[in-house]
């Protein structure tokens, strides 16, 4: 049997190894990598939105304030820093948006979604609306898009 000595110092040499496991591994997601960052998955859980004063008509007649998604496109921004698909999956998981998508005719949902990302790329980028619709027909920004679908429909079926 080692001396005590000797045992408290393989305790400790374990204690600093288990420490360091867990605090020196990033997190990782079965579904994607990125779904393992806080601020790419469920980005808006700390934020509080009321759906229930949402009025799309309104927004449909007279256009939208983009001071009223501050909080998304702080998060795109944020995300954007880290990649194309992360600034995708976050605005995928907007709930307004989720809300429009699930609730609106396609053509409409489409429309307010191209607004929020031409009035991001104005905000963040200083991008007029033209230069906009380019980079949201560009193949980088339509594969991040199509890919950013995939994994939160994967993600969804998992439940």
């Amino acid at each position: 049997m080692a001396s005590p000595d000797k045992q408290k110092k393989r305790a400790q040499r374990a204690k600093a190894k288990a420490k360091q496991n867990r605090m020196g591994k990033p997190k990782s997601h079965p579904i994607h990598p990125l779904l393992a960052n806080a601020q790419i998955d469920e980005p808006f859980d700390d934020v509080e939105i009321d759906l229930s004063t949402f009025d799309f008509a309104d927004i449909k007649e007279n256009g939208f304030d983009p001071a009223h998604f501050d909080d998304l496109f702080q998060a795109m921004a944020a995300a954007e820093g880290i990649s194309l698909l992360a600034l995708c999956l976050v605005f995928l998981q907007y709930p307004v948006l989720e809300l429009v998508v699930a609730e609106e005719a396609q053509d409409d949902a489409t429309d307010f979604m191209m607004g929020l990302l031409i009035a991001y790329r104005a905000a963040f980028h200083d991008e007029d609306e033209e230069a906009a619709v380019t980079w949201i027909g560009s193949d980088a920004f339509q594969g991040a898009y199509n890919d950013a679908s995939t994994i939160l429909q994967r993600k969804n079926a998992r439940g």
